[in-house]
């Protein structure tokens, strides 16, 4: 790793820079551990100390070392800086960093750059009706939640991604990197475009230890970490030390240099005609002592430097005057009366240290994207649809479809739009797409490589991590994007989705936050349609976790053919603020709906589909339906039910908008109790073909009236190579075992229906004879149509 021996400092600066840090630090320790005063105005005593002490120390003077310098760079070269923080339980640097330069004032005007302000600001801190210990939504200037570690460095390439004069810095902790999402995403740089993106500047924070163990990488040493950090395509500059002094003229000479070699990057690929070779992008690796300015030894045990410096390095500072008497000289020892003034204000010098309004990092718009988001402009998505003049008279795949959409949503939307996910684009019959764009791609090209491009729109990178920490950062700085992903496999980011549904939640109690376009999935290559993979691509669960989460937030939708698929993907990528969970399939299925029952049908989410039903308003069963597959397989039971028993008298529920099963009361998009019992009856069965596992819909509905009524069928784990209809006799959704439902559950069918019922039985066992001995369908099945009556 390449260090330097440049002093750019002068005297006065370092002075400067040095007591701006030193404010900062004063700041973070007195968030951790003050309730009352903030000055030290007196000596301290227990009943200033919060009784609960939380928060963590450790990284807090690295995060604020490099925030103070980021300021003296943005002041000088006039740039725009986004700062990312990795080790986001180091919260009381970026709550301390965005009150002195103003940025948090300005969000809560109540805690103002005086004492009273800052007694306030150390309340909240970890403090109940507060604000967390870590970087949340809370925090301004943040894009990254810091609860959970590891994806700072790909939320970085999302937000310098169509963001060509953004820098981003992004600091890595040296325990976040030991995470699989943060390795992965070390390869980001193999994507980034120098003339329309913008940089990543990463910052390895490594201070060597994580809560109670030492960090991998501050021990491997440095030509083993060098070798590692150049072979994932950086250009690594070390900073280490523990003398202030020369570290800060260190961190300051070597910005510079990490600067300039940004500028240099992007002038020549700018300025080029022809793209030139991928650069090494630089990248700061920092080495300080963890807790550094702490307290270095308390009760006879070593702290500074060591992992008992990671959270709160003195716990008993209430009951343990030792503690107490520790914790006042360590907050004197910043010097607090020469950064603040007789009010608690922040003096000039430092004022005049911080970028202005429009420049400081807390402050920065890309930060709130809803501040800088555009609405997407999109085509007439009823030019898309398919004609529709029999229903399910032929077939249609869906996602194709949907791909010349979103083919012509590209050219309508140069920097605004980008397509994420995992090697699956032309898998998941997207391919349209690569009619205007291709795959954003910087490292070698072959002449036998497909739609690879420098300044694609769609990225891939088999790390379902990466591409949801990728589309993450676009969307938190404004931009649209959609995921694309097998069902199955996208539970690899079932806990990024949790910090991101916290996120959405968080902001929308923040008045100062603005809506942020929603996170879109489209889940594809769905369980009925992997029987060619096997029982380990069949899961539909990544719908159950999402229902987890909270209800203003989360939306699930199961468009049963192509021009419901259409008309679900216009209105998601027109939302904000919201988790839109789409699973539709892209293998030939029949067509139900034209363009106009299809628009009206997803605009109410659930409906009668009349030309499935006979009921003439009192049926004997409701055959309920939600997913493409299972709404085939309910409309051929109704087939048979109504050749078999022409006189039962059945009515064919649709759902889209699985949400609505939920009450008014519990999810914004339920169904009144009403329009519930008028559609589904309070008193006569309910047989439910669902698309994933058949409990989540009696959760789902379990205060209806009618709940006892209601019959569910869907995956219930049994899956392996196969047929696609063995698939769902493997799991009894399929047709004969809806229909035998019926005669089951209803009363007046009786005996009379008995030899209707072996029937469909006797058919399941031939079925299964003819698919273990041709290994195909029967042709009854496999070229069924709806017989319209």
């Amino acid at each position: 790793m390449q260090q330097t021996d440049s002093t750019p400092l002068t005297d006065d600066e370092l002075r400067g820079i040095d007591a701006y840090w030193r404010a900062a630090n004063y700041l973070s320790v007195g968030q951790i551990y003050l309730l009352a005063n903030p000055l030290l105005r007196e000596p301290l005593r227990p009943e200033h100390i919060k009784p609960r002490l939380l928060g963590h120390w450790g990284t807090t003077p690295g995060l604020n070392l490099i925030y103070a310098h980021f300021n003296r760079v943005i002041r000088q070269r006039d740039r725009e800086v986004l700062f990312v923080t990795g080790p986001g339980h180091g919260g009381p640097a970026l709550v301390a960093n965005t009150w002195l330069e103003g940025s948090w004032t300005a969000a809560y005007p109540n805690t103002t750059q005086d004492e009273v302000g800052m007694g306030r600001l150390f309340k909240q801190f970890s403090f109940p009706g507060g604000v967390p210990s870590h970087v949340a939504a809370d925090v301004p200037g943040s894009i990254n939640e810091g609860g959970e570690l590891g994806y700072s460095l790909s939320h970085a390439y999302g937000a310098a991604a169509d963001n060509p004069e953004l820098v981003v810095a992004c600091v890595v902790g040296d325990g976040e990197a030991e995470t699989g999402p943060l390795a992965a995403s070390w390869h980001s740089n193999k994507f980034l475009d120098p003339v329309r993106d913008g940089a990543v500047l990463p910052i390895l924070h490594l201070n060597g230890y994580k809560i109670a163990n030492p960090a991998v990488l501050a021990r491997i040493g440095d030509d083993e970490l060098s070798a590692l950090l150049q072979g994932y395509g950086h250009e690594p500059y070390l900073v280490e030390g523990s003398e202030p002094a020369e570290v800060h003229q260190a961190l300051a000479a070597t910005l510079d240099l990490c600067m300039d070699r940004i500028d240099e990057i992007q002038l020549e690929a700018r300025s080029a005609a022809q793209p030139p070779p991928r650069p090494a992008w630089p990248m700061i690796v920092l080495r300080t002592p963890k807790g550094w300015t702490g307290p270095q030894i308390v009760d006879g045990e070593p702290v500074e430097n060591t992992w008992r410096a990671h959270q709160v390095p003195l716990s008993g500072v209430r009951t343990n005057d030792d503690h107490l008497r520790q914790l006042e000289s360590w907050m004197r020892s910043y010097r607090p009366e020469e950064l603040f003034d007789d009010h608690g204000r922040p003096v000039a010098a430092l004022v005049e240290l911080a970028p202005g309004p429009e420049l400081r990092m807390g402050s920065n718009p890309h930060a709130n994207g809803g501040v800088l988001s555009r609405d997407l402009e999109l085509p007439a998505v009823e030019e898309y649809a398919v004609p529709v003049k029999i229903p399910g008279a032929e077939d249609g795949e869906p996602t194709r479809v949907f791909g010349a959409f979103l083919r012509d949503a590209f050219r309508m939307n140069a920097d605004n739009l980008r397509l994420f996910g995992p090697d699956e684009t032309e898998s998941n019959r997207l391919s349209a797409v690569y009619e205007t764009t291709g795959k954003q791609w910087q490292a070698e090209l072959l002449d036998t490589d497909n739609h690879l491009a420098r300044d694609g729109r769609v990225l891939e990178i088999l790390s379902e991590h990466t591409c949801q920490g990728w589309l993450e950062g676009y969307l938190l700085t404004g931009r649209h994007g959609l995921f694309s992903s097998y069902e199955a496999f996208v539970h690899i980011v079932d806990s990024m989705v949790n910090q991101h549904a916290k996120w959405l939640k968080t902001i929308n109690r923040l008045e100062w936050r603005r809506p942020i376009p929603s996170l879109n999935y489209l889940l594809t290559s769905h369980v009925w349609r992997q029987d060619h993979n096997g029982f380990s691509h069949q899961d539909p669960g990544f719908i159950d976790h999402v229902v987890n989460k909270k209800a203003e937030v989360v939306r699930v939708y199961l468009p049963p053919d192509t021009n419901t698929l259409l008309s679900t993907m216009d209105h998601c990528l027109r939302t904000r603020n919201y988790i839109n969970v789409v699973v539709a399939g892209k293998q030939p299925q029949p067509n139900w709906l034209d363009w106009d029952a299809a628009a009206l049908h997803c605009a109410r989410g659930v409906g009668v589909w009349d030309f499935a039903s006979n009921d003439e308003g009192e049926p004997d069963v409701v055959m309920a339906c939600a997913g493409d597959v299972p709404t085939m397989e309910t409309l051929a039971a109704v087939d048979l039910l109504r050749e078999h028993l022409p006189d039962l008298r059945i009515r064919v529920v649709n759902i889209v908008d699985l949400m609505r099963l939920q009450s008014e009361g519990e999810h914004p998009h339920g169904l009144p109790d009403a329009e519930f019992d008028a559609l589904f009856t309070t008193d006569k069965p309910v047989i439910f073909a669902y698309h994933g596992y058949p409990w989540l819909v009696h959760r789902l509905t379990y205060r209806r009236r009618g709940h006892d009524n209601l019959h569910v069928r869907g995956y219930i784990e049994e899956g392996t190579t196969t047929t696609p209809f063995d698939m769902v006799v493997r799991n009894n959704l399929d047709r004969y075992h809806l229909a035998m439902d019926v005669i089951d559950r209803v009363p007046s069918l009786g005996s009379r229906a008995v030899s209707t019922r072996q029937y469909f039985a006797d058919q399941r066992a031939r079925h299964h004879a003819y698919v273990t001995t041709y290994g195909e369908d029967l042709p009854e099945v496999r070229d069924w149509r709806w017989t319209p009556r």
